[in-house]
């Protein structure tokens, strides 16, 4: 299966921001992409995150989600949709969520961020639990043949996250690392993630300046289980695209059978 990640420097605009998501979704699809993830928030850099808020729906139900399943179908691929804004049982507050779409266009899998970013250096600070709800489950599902554990950009700083049930092969991250924290540890973070569960990843980022003022640092990129880098955008809109080969990836576990080697404390 060819897997395509697409990196976006998404504005405040909600509808410049789906035009451009869905022209770079057709470029990898005319490249062979039979699987798109797209970036975390690529529905929008709003210029405060309780703009988000307001564009929040309810699961299932919403012009964005309507939008996504709809892409879908109409490209005949499994589509992850970044992460979306759904609504959660507090009015002010609303769960970062990853919804994935298979080639009919069924909601297949809700992944909601358990993680939630905060960070505070004296010159840049972000607090996502301000205006967003912590999701509390796990979540694993059926990709065709394959099976995928989706996760969300901080998430990835948490290795336990990933070892519960552990077994899978790609790992989803979607992401809009800053730049400060994107240079000093984005590609080791998934490249830890991928050897250390033997597992391909995919990482669709945000790129560049936002009106928001925040600067996200791109480099989407897709690694196999050996930690190597199939295909890397360091900077500007486009996407990466890879095959996701069972073979290679079986023969790395056969070879080195890290994952039955584990013993837990």
């Amino acid at each position: 299966m060819k897997i395509a990640a697409v990196q976006m420097s998404s504005r405040a605009d909600l509808k410049l921001n789906i035009l451009k998501a869905e022209q770079l979704i057709k470029q990898a699809v005319d490249s062979g992409a039979e699987c798109v993830l797209l970036p975390e928030y690529f529905y929008s850099m709003a210029a405060k995150d309780s703009d988000r808020l307001a564009l929040a729906e309810a699961f299932l139900d919403g012009p964005i989600q309507i939008h996504m399943a709809a892409l879908a179908k109409e490209y005949a691929i499994w589509l992850i949709a970044g992460t979306l804004p759904i609504k959660s049982e507090q009015p002010d507050k609303f769960f970062n969520s990853q919804l994935v779409y298979s080639p009919n266009g069924e909601c297949v899998c809700r992944y909601d961020k358990v993680h939630l970013f905060g960070f505070d250096n004296g010159n840049e600070a972000y607090c996502e639990s301000d205006t967003m709800a912590a999701g509390s489950e796990i979540k694993t599902f059926q990709l065709a043949e394959h099976t995928v554990r989706p996760s969300i950009c901080y998430d990835l700083r948490f290795p336990e996250f990933y070892r519960h049930d552990a077994g899978f092969d790609l790992i989803t991250a979607p992401a809009a690392f800053t730049y400060t924290t994107g240079k000093a540890h984005w590609k080791t973070l998934l490249t830890c993630r991928a050897i250390e569960n033997q597992c391909y990843v995919i990482a669709a980022a945000q790129v560049g300046e936002h009106e928001n003022g925040s600067r996200t640092y791109g480099h989407s990129m897709i690694i196999n289980p050996w930690g190597e880098v199939l295909d890397c955008l360091p900077e500007g809109e486009g996407f990466v695209c890879a095959e996701l080969e069972m073979d290679y990836l079986n023969e790395k576990r056969q070879q080195l059978p890290a994952l039955k080697n584990r013993v837990f404390f």
